[in-house]
């Protein structure tokens, strides 16, 4: 179960402005997660490295007066591990802020189009205000794609090793 780059096109209606995106698609052999549930299982459950990871980016950016990683995992309407929710229904959240040095958006949709199961995509849309944003998405763009197929994968395995009939929300 391995993750697939898509492309995306720009511009895109949930950020107009962006300049840079990406988007990775998982298929599952399951029915019944919504995009809620697939967002709380990616970030309320990120692997040991990627929170260390985020420790260390909210140590390199605080004197840069930018907006850090929330510390403690968060969910409720507005936010989802520590992201703001800009946008929810059962088939796609729509997570991110706008900061001085880029503006960003994460969207996740899942999608019943298969078969038997499901495909689950993560989209990511940014925004680079300045070069600040520019040096900054050049310096964790390697972390962010090994981070974005990691927590697919491990949304795949939660979902597939649950019991019959169970949900995560």
């Amino acid at each position: 179960m391995s993750p697939v780059s898509r492309p995306v096109f720009l511009p895109h209606p949930l950020l107009p402005a962006a300049d840079w995106a990406d988007r990775f698609t998982l298929g599952l052999s399951v029915d019944g997660l919504t995009a809620r549930e697939a967002a709380r299982l990616a970030f309320e459950y990120p692997p040991g490295w990627v929170r260390a990871l985020m420790v260390l980016r909210n140590a390199l950016v605080a004197p840069l007066g930018l907006k850090g990683a929330a510390r403690d995992v968060k969910t409720s309407e507005t936010e989802i591990g520590g992201f703001p929710v800009v946008s929810a229904s059962d088939d796609r959240v729509v997570l991110g802020f706008d900061d001085r040095h880029l503006d960003f958006r994460i969207v996740i949709d899942v999608m019943a189009d298969r078969p038997s199961g499901q495909t689950l995509s993560v989209m990511t849309l940014v925004h680079r205000n300045n070069l600040l944003g520019r040096l900054y998405l050049a310096a964790v763009l390697p972390f962010h794609r090994l981070i974005v197929r990691r927590m697919l994968a491990g949304i795949g395995e939660r979902v597939l090793s649950r019991p019959p009939g169970q949900s995560n929300t």
